[in-house]
């Protein structure tokens, strides 16, 4: 099973400022996004248990954001990685830019209508796992560029979300919930992380329409 870390992310980000999703076409996308093939083969292995320990989360066991590079952290990394013509003041807060939200196909020209969305909640990866793991490894998870675990989004498209998993909230745009779902799965297979059987079955009904 691959392992993520923040050291990697840095050379992926060249990369994934390129890469398009495919049913929202003006949004760009985190890299490492498998075909549906690959995901459902990734869901078919991933353990399937019930959620624990719901009540003893706390955000900020997955300290974030952090640094990554000079003056910017893992959200102003991910605003430039994923928006257009982005322009950064000398302590990398983006001025300037534009920024397609894959989850509702919006276009929003100022940064603090984006938020970054962690696309399996931090909630909901402490109840599938993480409550057993390190902080260092909570914080790499918070902190993930090298995968498909963070996304510019729509700032109360994501709050509507909260830390629901795909059983209970799906995006807006239903055409990008192959995309979504691929991407979803490959977070909690990498991570280790588990599903618990009405996750399980969202999943693979959003699979079904790749």
């Amino acid at each position: 099973m691959r392992r993520v870390t923040i050291l990697a992310a840095a050379t992926a980000l060249a990369l994934a400022a390129a890469t398009l999703t495919s049913t929202a076409a003006h949004a760009l996308t985190p890299p490492g996004i498998p075909s549906a093939s690959t995901a459902a083969a990734e869901l078919a292995a991933i353990t399937v248990a019930a959620e624990r320990n719901a009540d003893t989360y706390d955000r900020a066991l997955f300290p974030h954001w952090i640094t990554i590079s000079g003056t910017c952290n893992t959200r102003e990394t991910v605003l430039k990685r994923d928006g257009r013509n982005v322009v950064t003041s000398s302590s990398c807060a983006a001025t300037s830019g534009s920024w397609t939200s894959p989850y509702d196909g919006a276009t929003w020209t100022a940064a603090a209508d984006v938020d970054i969305d962690h696309l399996v909640p931090l909630a909901e990866a402490w109840r599938s796992g993480a409550y057993a793991w390190t902080t260092s490894r909570r914080q790499a998870f918070a902190n993930d560029l090298a995968g498909p675990q963070l996304w510019a989004v729509t700032d109360n498209v994501n709050q509507a979300k909260g830390d629901a998993d795909p059983a209970a909230w799906k995006p807006p745009l239903t055409s990008f919930w192959c995309t979504y779902a691929r991407a979803y799965v490959d977070v909690k297979y990498d991570w280790g992380l588990t599903v618990d059987s009405s996750e399980k079955s969202a999943l693979s009904g959003m699979l079904d329409r790749c």
